[in-house]
């Protein structure tokens, strides 16, 4: 049987003379840290005074004891983050260049000490392109020219770290006669029969070679197997009315343990086990009358896919552990997020995210890793990206919750719009990959799976790569240069890519920026907006709607963090309104990688900003909205349940100081995973332009508002409102903070962060008519003054 040593003890740093004793998986930056010879680099402007650690090379050493009674011994990289030269007692057993990658060396019967020299990668960047020639980049390090997740170099959300280690583990793998070197199992059910074919590869010692060897396979109880003398086989078994996984919300996420097992007669050689499920996956992209479809369909539902995109955690990607990973997307659970979009500039993430996945029901896009610049498509990188994409291929598509491959981010975009052609000259730049190797690497190993050529891509080059009336779509002109209402303009068939940014959480900025009187434009915070014109686009967001605050930090942090959730739900209620026509939306981005301003719900030391919030209430089963039309503001119910939403709406036109001008009730009847839509009556709709009455729908305990105008053009009376805290029977740390309003009270925010870093609420923005009451439990806070607690509350005020 296959013995396994964790080579994760034992390991140095080796620095400026000193072995430093060293983390495996791990980097550079974080055993440097460990030391308390660098600086956080989270911290202030440490990010520039760490720059050096990229620049130049890295060593890791250890002793090593291959000796074993197995046949074959083999020394196992999991990651090497990236250009690196392996040593064992002075003999090089190899040279290892890429990021994504796994490494396998003979090491059997040696001993001595073992080294892994890292060279720097921006040297080794900078000498592939003098090799291939220049290409163009939105950013300007040479992300292109080496395998290594492309975010090292800095975002426009990330800072620029770049690491170097092994980040992932290191091990021992004793062995004899044969192992098993691949698993490949397609999964597929079609009338009610579950089918399972278990392509399998060996490894063979010289004694194993020729070897009648048997391979067993048990899922479901149901057990094949069969005898082989090649280094190839299948197992292939039938399990009759298997139990299907589905998306969250959609049914149970049924998963079966997979056993795969090598015997040479009696003697178990070597064992391997997956979890699997049985579903059907296809994603529609048929012409239509509105153009081309971009549709999800599970199992035979088509479905409007609620997403987020997901950028690596942190920045120092060794530190994302199996728990991080699980709370995080737990997180995305509790906001309905259904789908995980894993993007092109950052990793295959590690197994536990996946498997994460498939017990939530979340589905993962998972992005080939291209993003944002032409890709030379010769050697040294060619190889190797073809090596990388089988490895991550067959790692991952036992998973269930995967659900499409996309072959880049961004790049059949650049070349069209971006001057990428003329700069190129004909050069290579990614084409082949995106539109030839992939996909035939996809149809290979995972034909159970549909591949998409890139993030926006319209389908072909007959239409623009960018159309929003084929296939995905990224909507950045709205954040860029209009005004977040403009979102309403158009129906993509799927939005893959929008955002709005806002800043962290107060105690977020106070950790990060420590000591720093902060303003928009104080300098911790300009160095941690790492997006172009950052601030000045915030600015100019929050001034289309409300009188910018001069000299009040606090007034500007909560207006932009309620910019961003407006301009959110603006795009969300009207795309999953215009279903099916607009088939998914993935909101730009789950999370962050460090404390930066950015485009995330939830940011970079985990706290919620008040969109994540909204997100659980955009993205609920059911939404009912609010929104301006043509002929004045429509209804809209969205059902995206199994069943027949019947409910009463409730309309109701208010004047400004809170009193009924107008009340309309109907009973309405939305069908399964349907959309109503209807004009508003005369007898409440508010006149065009109106700065003295808004409009409140009310169903089943969901909310609408619609203003006519801008809040800074509304007759807001000055908010009043008390506020109580009650502690919460037999929960020394909960209390809840009760508020009661005498006026409309808009948009309502308790940053829990204000009362206690820690401190999370339950709820965030909510608005209140007079006489109305909002309970917020707050969990990490057991204060009872409520004068601290009125003082962590926000909301709309009178311009």
């Amino acid at each position: 049987m296959r013995d396994v040593t964790l080579l994760s003890e034992g390991w140095s740093l080796h620095h400026e003379g000193r072995a430093l004793s060293a983390r495996v998986p791990g980097c550079a930056h974080d055993d440097l840290l460990a030391h308390g010879l660098l600086p956080d680099p989270y911290l202030g402007s440490n990010e520039e005074d760490v720059a050096w650690v990229g620049r130049r090379p890295w060593t890791y050493s250890r002793r090593l004891d291959a000796g074993t009674a197995h046949e074959r011994t083999d020394l196992v990289f999991d990651g090497l983050d990236t250009v690196a030269e392996v040593g064992l007692a002075g003999r090089e057993l190899g040279r290892t260049r890429n990021m994504h990658r796994s490494y396998r060396f003979d090491v059997t019967g040696c001993s001595g000490e073992l080294t892994v020299r890292f060279v720097s990668a921006y040297g080794e960047a900078e000498a592939v392109r003098a090799l291939v020639g220049e290409r163009p980049n939105v950013y300007p390090a040479p992300s292109q020219y080496i395998r290594k997740m492309a975010c090292s170099f800095g975002w426009d959300w990330g800072p620029t770290l770049v690491t170097a280690g092994m980040w992932r583990p290191v091990r021992l793998e004793h062995w004899s006669t044969a192992r098993i070197a691949r698993t490949r199992p397609l999964v597929t059910v079609a009338q009610e029969t579950g089918r399972v074919d278990v392509h399998l590869e060996v490894e063979r010692t010289a004694t194993g070679k020729g070897r009648r060897l048997t391979a067993r396979v048990t899922v479901a109880g149901v057990r094949q197997e069969t005898q082989f003398t090649g280094d190839e086989a299948v197992v292939s078994l039938e399990v009759p009315d298997p139990e299907l996984w589905w998306p969250r919300g959609y049914g149970e996420q049924h998963l079966y343990d997979l056993e795969l097992t090598l015997s040479d007669g009696d003697e178990v050689l070597d064992v391997r086990r997956h979890r699997i499920g049985f579903r059907t996956i296809e994603l529609d992209r048929a012409a239509d009358e509105h153009g081309t479809a971009f549709t999800l369909v599970v199992n035979g539902v088509r479905l409007f896919a609620r997403g987020v995109n997901w950028i690596p955690d942190d920045a120092l990607p060794s530190r994302v552990t199996a728990e991080r990973y699980r709370h995080r997307l737990q997180q995305a659970v509790e906001a309905n997020v259904d789908l995980v979009r894993v993007w092109g500039g950052g990793i295959y993430e590690d197994d536990a995210f996946y498997d994460v996945c498939d017990e939530l029901g979340l589905m993962v896009w998972q992005d080939f890793l291209f993003a944002c610049a032409a890709y030379p498509e010769e050697e040294p990188l060619r190889g190797e990206i073809e090596a990388e994409a089988r490895e991550n291929v067959v790692r991952l598509m036992p998973h269930p919750s995967l659900v499409l491959w996309n072959g880049n981010n961004e790049n059949l975009w650049g070349f069209r719009d971006w001057d990428w052609e003329p700069e190129l000259a004909g050069a290579s730049w990614g084409e082949g990959y995106y539109l030839g190797l992939l996909p035939r690497i996809v149809a290979e190993l995972d034909p159970t799976r549909p591949y998409a050529a890139g993030s926006p891509w319209s389908g072909s080059w007959d239409h623009h790569p960018n159309d929003p009336d084929h296939g995905t779509h990224h909507s950045w002109e709205v954040w860029n240069r209009r005004d977040f209402a403009e979102y309403r303009e158009s129906v993509p068939r799927f939005v893959a890519e929008f955002g709005w940014q806002a800043p962290p959480a107060m105690a977020t900025l106070r950790r990060a920026l420590p000591g720093e009187a902060l303003a928009p434009g104080s300098p911790g915070m300009l160095h941690h907006q790492k997006a172009e014109d950052g601030q000045d686009k915030l600015k100019r967001g929050v001034s289309r709607h409300f009188v910018l605050p001069e000299g009040d930090f606090d007034r500007w942090h909560y207006l932009t963090q309620l910019v961003q959730a407006r301009a959110i739900a603006a795009g969300i209620e009207h795309w999953r309104s215009n279903w099916p026509v607009c088939a998914g939306t993935v909101v730009w981005q789950l999370n962050d990688c460090w404390p930066v301003t950015s485009w995330s719900a939830i940011d970079g030391d985990g706290r919620l900003k008040p969109l994540y919030h909204e997100l659980r209430r955009l993205y609920a089963d059911r939404l009912l909205s609010l929104q301006p039309g043509p002929e004045g503001p429509v209804l809209a119910l969205v059902n995206q349940t199994a069943h027949t939403w019947s409910t009463e709406v409730c309309l109701r036109r208010l004047s400004a100081d809170g009193g009924v001008r107008g009340e309309h009730t109907r009973r309405v009847e939305v069908g399964a995973r349907s959309v109503v839509r209807t004009p508003i009556p005369q007898c409440v709709a508010i006149a065009p332009g109106s700065a003295e009455e808004y409009l409140v729908a009310d169903a089943d305990g969901l909310r609408a508002l619609h203003f006519a105008v801008p809040d800074r053009d509304f007759a807001y009376p000055r908010p009043r409102f008390d506020v109580q805290v009650e502690p919460v029977a037999g929960q020394g740390d909960r209390v809840d903070i009760v508020v009661t309003a005498h006026t409309v009270v808009r948009d309502l925010l308790l940053q829990p962060d204000r009362l206690a870093p820690d401190a999370e609420a339950d709820r965030g923005l909510t608005s209140l008519l007079p006489g109305e009451q909002a309970r917020i439990r707050v969990r990490g806070w057991s204060g009872t003054d409520s004068p601290t607690a009125r003082a962590a509350l926000f909301c709309v005020e009178p311009a």
